[in-house]
């Protein structure tokens, strides 16, 4: 048994634990989060007042910053980065986006270390992200929020069922060129394959040792790609690394690319992902956000700037179609791109789940009847829907620029820089204050041109192409 002494907790071990504060208020949710500390239980049918009668230590059911690092790792290293050389690369050319990558690094820490230390704010735990604007500006954010979140979150599901549809069909292409499985078809057996994945795995804790399958599968994918390209550049003519496109085509097409900057390092879910971490969260978040922004975008640039180097201009939107090599090779890359896009999908709609786990009452026990079938229909019917958008718009660059432009730029940057000016005005000086709102402004207006450029792509590509594409 654990008792609280003085201003820290003394454990078992006769340790104190200076991170447990009474004052912090425990949110609602169906799903598994870190507890600051203690968990409660009240066994007495008298009024409550403040002593507390029994305390119960819970260190079990939390999170290592080391396996959140992991977590958000995996967003950076998904199967995404065989797309960045294609869609970052050839837009911006050789010193625009090694900058450009560069730049984005640096800005998307800081603005996720703003949200990070945001967590514990007010007295409150904001395990998500609408809760936290929700409580710094008011109802009508909370909605906005809201709205803004499961958009980016479901864009980025959409550019996740089409990387697996195209991984499994460049399987397909390897045995048999016969064009008679198109991209839809695979599109829908990577949304079949999802939505078993999703109803198996009930909460975002639960992954546990799939993220280290995650992490082998993307390391497959990226030791071959970048293995590959290094084989194919070698033995290649000189390449053309000009931007290609008129003069107006390469303008929206560099502001679309800066749109897919921010979109390779940002989840638009920082405080869902953090609310599982242990004890002090705040300190073991940030422990977690600078593995990610340091040991973490190692592979993806490898590989992005490797695939670029190799074939130039002429770089796809997946990489793994432009790379020459043994059949089984690639087969085993492309089977590894499928696998981690499975996980990494499940990270990314997790949000999504919580949320409506949480309205409908879904507790207890992941094999009860009643909480099987709900996420058989619910989860099913979501993914389904995701499923059938990818393969009408199967154009994954450009879903890439529109949720950088929609929803990234506003919930990563413009957010999260003005609620740190609110909650923290009376601590910041004046050049601090300046700083934020600059932020503000110049994220807005770029959040804007990369919207504008976004829905044009999406458009020339729409009248290029039928729906159900077969790209």
């Amino acid at each position: 048994m654990e008792f609280p002494e003085g201003n820290g907790v003394v454990g078992v071990d006769g340790k104190v634990r200076s991170d447990y504060h009474l004052d912090i208020e425990m949110p609602d949710t169906a799903h598994q989060i870190s507890h600051v500390g203690w968990i409660c239980f009240y066994a007495k049918s008298v009024a409550f007042s403040k002593t507390i009668d029994n305390f119960i230590f819970d260190d079990l059911n939390v999170d290592s910053w080391f396996q959140v690092g992991f977590v958000l790792t995996t967003g950076i290293n998904s199967a995404y980065v065989l797309g960045y050389s294609g869609t970052i690369m050839v837009p911006l050319g050789w010193v625009g986006g090694v900058v450009g990558l560069i730049l984005a690094t640096m800005i998307s820490l800081y603005a996720n270390t703003l949200v990070a230390k945001l967590h514990e704010f007010g007295g409150k735990r904001h395990i998500r992200y609408r809760d936290l604007a929700g409580f710094i500006y008011g109802k009508n954010a909370y909605a906005l929020t809201w709205g803004l979140q499961y958009v980016n979150l479901f864009m980025i599901n959409v550019g996740y069922i089409i990387l697996a549809g195209s991984a499994l069909k460049a399987v397909y292409v390897l045995f048999r060129d016969d064009n008679d499985m198109k991209l839809p078809y695979f599109i829908a057996l990577a949304g079949l394959a999802c939505a078993v994945f999703a109803i198996c795995i009930p909460h975002l804790s639960a992954l546990r040792i799939w993220l280290a399958f995650s992490t082998f599968f993307s390391l497959v994918y990226i030791v071959v790609g970048f293995s590959l390209a290094l084989k194919d550049g070698i033995n290649a003519p000189p390449r053309d690394y000009s931007i290609p496109g008129t003069k107006v085509g390469k303008i929206f097409t560099i502001i679309g690319a800066a749109a897919n900057l921010v979109f390779a390092f940002n989840t638009g879910m920082l405080p869902e992902i953090q609310a599982t971490v242990r004890p002090p969260v705040v300190q073991n978040m940030m422990k977690a956000l600078y593995f990610q922004f340091t040991v973490g975008v190692l592979p993806m640039y490898a590989v992005t700037f490797m695939g670029y180097w190799a074939y130039g201009s002429e770089t796809s939107a997946y990489l793994l179609n432009n790379v020459k090599g043994p059949i089984w090779v690639k087969t085993f890359a492309n089977i590894s791109a499928f696998l981690q896009t499975v996980i990494a999908l499940h990270i990314f709609a997790s949000p999504m789940y919580e949320y409506l786990d949480t309205k409908f009452g879904i507790k207890g026990s992941a094999l009860a009847v009643r909480n099987l079938t709900f996420r058989i229909l619910v989860r099913g019917g979501y993914l389904a829907i995701t499923s059938l958008v990818s393969a009408l718009l199967p154009f994954l660059g450009d879903f890439m620029s529109l949720t950088g432009a929609v929803s990234t730029f506003p919930l990563t940057f413009i957010l999260a820089n003005h609620m740190y000016l609110i909650a923290k005005k009376n601590r910041l000086s004046f050049l601090q204050k300046k700083w934020h709102w600059l932020n503000v402004v110049l994220f807005s207006c770029m959040s804007v041109a990369a919207a504008v450029a976004a829905v044009r792509l999406i458009v020339v590509h729409s009248t290029t192409y039928d729906v159900f594409a077969d790209l």
